[in-house]
C-alpha cells in the first residue's frame, strides 16, 4: 500500500494509536478537573509504566485536556544531570500566560516569584553571565521563593501560582515526564509542595510519568506520598484495544485486516503500543492490498523487528559497559520459565516460574521480574559483587527494582532481544 498515507508512520494520523485503550484515565482526568475547579481537595495523579506503553503520549493528552479545561499548564521532561527549578521555573511561565490574567500587579508579582525561583539555580557568587535568565521582563521578588532551600520555595512558588489561579477561578497544571530522574532532593521537595497545596485547597496539581518504580522513589522521599497521589498503571493493552488501536488508523485509510491477521498481530506485540505502531508501519508498507492478511504480517515481521534492534532496543544496550551487558543477557537469561534446549540456563538458576509471566512466544515464556540471585547464579557469581553493575543500570534507566530482591527490564521484549544477540 501507498508508503506516504502510512497511518503508522511517526506522527501521522489524528488520534495515535499509543492512545487507545486509555479512556479511563481520561475520564478520571476530567473528573479531577472539575473537582479543583470547584475548590474541593484532589490528589495530583502519577502514571507509571514500562517503556513503550505510551505514558508520554497520554500525557499530553491529559495536558490539552487541561487546556481545554481553561487550566494554565506547563510540561518538561526530567533528566538525572539537571536540577528542578530551571525546568519547573520555565513551565510556570508559561502556565501563567495560559491562565490569561489582566496584567496588573498581581500577576507581575507571580511572574517576579517565578524569576527570585529561577535565579538561584545559579550557584551563589556566580558571574551573571553564567546565570540563566528566564526571559521574564519583571524584577524578581525578593523574600519569595528565594531562600536557596527547594522545598521552602517550591512551596512559595505554588502558593503564589495557586492563589492567581484561584483568583481567576482556573487551575494549574505542571506535567513531568520522566518522573523517576528527579534529584531526591527534589523528590521530596515536590512532594511537600502537593502536599501544602492540598491541605490549603489551592487549583494546582501535579501530573508525572514514569517507570514502574516511581512510586517507590516517591514513598521514599516521603512517608506519607502515598496519600498526595492518584496512581494509575499504564500496561499493555488489552486485546480489543489493541485491535484498535490497529484497526482506527487503517479505517480512516480505507484499509481493513483480516480477524487472521489481527491474531498474528496481537502474538507479535503482545498489545505493547509502541510495537503496534512499529509493526503496523512495516505491515502497511509491505501488504499489498486490503484486506492485510496474517501472511502479510509474517513477511513484514523480520524488518519490524530488525528496525526495532536498531532504534529501539540497541540505541539502550549501547549505552551499557561490558560488564553491564554482561549483567543484562544475565537477567534474560534468569528470566527464562521453560529456556528451550541449550538456550538459557537450567530451571535451577531461576527458580520454580512462581512469578507472573509477562511475555510467551513461539513456546518461550518469561517472567517479568527475576530474583538478583538468579542472575548471580548465571554468571557465577556472588549477588554482592555484581551490586555496582545493578545499581548503574538502574540509573541509566535500563532496569528497575520494584520490589527488593528483584529487578526486571524497563523496555518490554528486550530479554528476547539480547538472547538474539551474540
Amino acid at each position: 500500500m501507498d508508503p506516504i498515507t502510512n497511518p503508522y508512520a511517526p506522527g501521522a494520523g489524528q488520534r495515535p494509536p499509543e492512545l487507545a485503550g486509555r479512556d479511563e484515565q481520561l475520564r478520571t482526568f476530567d473528573v479531577v478537573l472539575e473537582r479543583v475547579a470547584r475548590g474541593r481537595s484532589e490528589r495530583s495523579i502519577v502514571l507509571t509504566g514500562l517503556r513503550g506503553v505510551g505514558k508520554t503520549v497520554l500525557l499530553n493528552a491529559l495536558r490539552s485536556s487541561a487546556v481545554r479545561a481553561d487550566w494554565g499548564t506547563g510540561k518538561f521532561e526530567a533528566r538525572p544531570d539537571q536540577r528542578l527549578r530551571r525546568p519547573l521555573a520555565a513551565a510556570a511561565h508559561q502556565a501563567v500566560r495560559e491562565l490569561g490574567h489582566p496584567r496588573g500587579d498581581d500577576v507581575d508579582h507571580v511572574l517576579g516569584t517565578i524569576k527570585a525561583f529561577a535565579l538561584r539555580d545559579a550557584p551563589t557568587g556566580a558571574k551573571l553571565r553564567d546565570r540563566w535568565q528566564p526571559g521574564i521582563d519583571v524584577p524578581a521578588v525578593t523574600g519569595r521563593a528565594d531562600s536557596g532551600d527547594i522545598e521552602i520555595d517550591l512551596v512559595e512558588l505554588f502558593t503564589d501560582i495557586g492563589g492567581l489561579a484561584a483568583d481567576v477561578g482556573k487551575g494549574v497544571a505542571f506535567f513531568i515526564d520522566e518522573m523517576q530522574d528527579l534529584d531526591p532532593d527534589d523528590v521530596s521537595a515536590l512532594c511537600a509542595a502537593c502536599h501544602e497545596i492540598s491541605q490549603s485547597g489551592l487549583p494546582v496539581i501535579v501530573v508525572g510519568a514514569g517507570l514502574p518504580h516511581l512510586p517507590a522513589v516517591l514513598s521514599a522521599s516521603k512517608s506519607y506520598s502515598e496519600r498526595l497521589f492518584r496512581y494509575s498503571r499504564i500496561d499493555r493493552l488489552p486485546r480489543d484495544s489493541a485491535d484498535r488501536a490497529l484497526v482506527g488508523p487503517a479505517t480512516e485509510e480505507g484499509c481493513e485486516f483480516t480477524p487472521e491477521a489481527l491474531d498474528e498481530m496481537y502474538a507479535v506485540t503482545a498489545g505493547y503500543p509502541y510495537f503496534i505502531q512499529a509493526y503496523g508501519k512495516v505491515v502497511w508498507d509491505v501488504a499489498p492490498s486490503s484486506p492485510v492478511t496474517a501472511q502479510d504480517i509474517r513477511v513484514a515481521v523480520p524488518e519490524a523487528e530488525s528496525e526495532l534492534a536498531v532504534g529501539f532496543f540497541g540505541s539502550r544496550f549501547e549505552r551499557a559497559t561490558p560488564a553491564e551487558r554482561e549483567y543484562l543477557r544475565a537477567m534474560a537469561d534468569a528470566a527464562l520459565v521453560n529456556p528451550p534446549a541449550g538456550e538459557g540456563s537450567a530451571e535451577g538458576s531461576a527458580g520454580a516460574p512462581s512469578d507472573e509471566t509477562a511475555y510467551v512466544r513461539d513456546g518461550v515464556s518469561e517472567r517479568e521480574a527475576v530474583p538478583t540471585s538468579a542472575v548471580a547464579e548465571v554468571l557465577g557469581r556472588k549477588p554482592q559483587s555484581l551490586s555496582p553493575a545493578r545499581d548503574a543500570l538502574i540509573k541509566k534507566g535500563l532496569i528497575y527494582s520494584g520490589e527488593r530482591g528483584l529487578i526486571a527490564f524497563t523496555v518490554p521484549h528486550f530479554g528476547r532481544y539480547l538472547r538474539t544477540q551474540s
